[in-house]
């Protein structure tokens, strides 16, 4: 069987910026061709691709459609959307008719998997086999809450779980709601992880120099690092991270903030700062920018002391998988554990509840080195042996 991971044409991969999915795909296409599976990424056309050695194949669209401000421009963002899932469907139409053996398509995107079987004879399909992933965050919270929502703007997402030969989830709160609500058939729901490349995400392989280099840029040198890394928005909870910090943050002088990600709401990220400068804390709450995956953002998990995740809302956290990764504990809110079941199954092992004993929690992997190490084994040892990509993908191929 040939395998093609449909990328999203979000951001080319591998992804210059911080885009979840894109990581996924290249995550698991990598773990793929590791295990000997004859698999390949169709993508968007990037003259300025990253350098990578995975099996690429291109999707054409103009070169202006890459910048990373189409991401923010609206409209053109939604025709950027449009436009590719239709040269996309020509694409994988040709490759279709081209080949001799059966074909597996594997859907990260909506819109994608949507204009692709709208524009799609059935003829055309008698050898192919469709899978889904939902990587939305919106299927959290009470359905009268987001039913609107989801009618205008991922009715696209129902009718490619219904169209789809496998669907696969990331938490048990999507199967529920996608069950009860949407009548998807349960016995095509497979649950998931999305992995964590152990290789890249490794603080072992930081020089002590890049460390000292990166703290002495942000103005962190003399500080204790506590990193929130995601995109600076209400979603992902930065300014709730800070207030949670605030008392320890008074208290002792050694520590310091940062959080790193691309500014989606502008006026969210300003308030940030505001809460800060109120509390006499600006030098100490700092603002790392946008940090391209891979490299950079391993040096600046090795940066940090251990990690918070107190997001509202997620499919899954792959930032959560990074920072265990890095040997780095991380804090992460009770409601994505509960949430969650890899979270909530693997508490203890490097992630640590934000709960009413939060700093108490803080000032012990501050003050107890023993504890710091052995939090940071569990870390790295719950990333490699449970986490990892070449896991999350034996189990996706287990589910085909």
């Amino acid at each position: 069987m040939k395998y093609f991971e449909i990328a999203t044409g979000y951001t080319s991969i591998p992804a210059k910026i911080g885009a979840a999915t894109e990581k996924d795909v290249e995550g698991q296409t990598k773990s793929m061709v590791k295990m000997g599976y004859d698999v390949s990424i169709v993508d968007i056309r990037d003259k300025h691709r990253a350098p990578t050695d995975l099996p690429i194949i291109d999707v054409w669209m103009p070169q202006f459609f890459n910048s990373n401000k189409v991401v923010s421009l609206g409209f053109i963002h939604k025709l950027k959307r449009v436009l590719y899932s239709l040269s996309l469907t020509n694409k994988l139409h040709k490759l279709i008719k081209n080949s001799n053996q059966e074909i597996y398509l594997h859907f990260h995107n909506q819109y994608n998997m949507f204009f692709f079987m709208k524009l799609t004879r059935k003829s055309l399909l008698k050898n192919v086999s469709i899978g889904y992933t939902v990587h939305s965050y919106i299927w959290y919270g009470k359905f009268e809450d987001i039913k609107d929502t989801i009618r205008k703007r991922y009715f696209q997402e129902v009718y490619c779980c219904h169209k789809a030969d496998r669907v696969f989830v990331l938490n048990d709160v999507v199967t529920k709601m996608l069950v009860e609500n949407y009548n998807i058939n349960k016995e095509k729901i497979r649950k998931i992880f999305n992995g964590v490349d152990t290789d890249v995400y490794d603080e072992k392989i930081v020089k002590s120099s890049d460390i000292d280099k990166t703290k002495a840029i942000y103005g962190l040198s003399n500080y204790n690092v506590i990193l929130q890394v995601g995109s600076i928005c209400p979603r992902k909870n930065q300014l709730l991270s800070l207030e949670l910090l605030l008392p320890i943050l008074k208290k002792r002088e050694d520590i310091a903030f940062a959080y790193a990600g691309g500014i989606i709401n502008i006026e969210y990220a300003e308030e940030i700062q505001n809460l800060a400068k109120k509390n006499g804390l600006e030098n100490r709450v700092i603002y790392c920018g946008e940090v391209s995956p891979g490299h950079d953002l391993n040096i600046l998990y090795a940066m940090s002391k251990f990690t918070i995740f107190n997001s509202s809302a997620e499919a899954y956290g792959l930032v959560i998988t990074e920072s265990l990764s890095v040997s780095r504990p991380v804090f992460v809110n009770e409601h994505l554990i509960e949430s969650i079941s890899y979270w909530k199954e693997n508490e203890g092992l490097g992630i640590i509840r934000i709960g009413e004993d939060f700093e108490q929690n803080v000032n012990r992997l501050l003050d107890d080195n023993d504890y710091y190490q052995e939090m940071k084994i569990k870390s790295r040892k719950v990333a490699y042996d449970k986490l990892s990509w070449d896991a999350a993908t034996r189990l996706h191929m287990k589910y085909m």
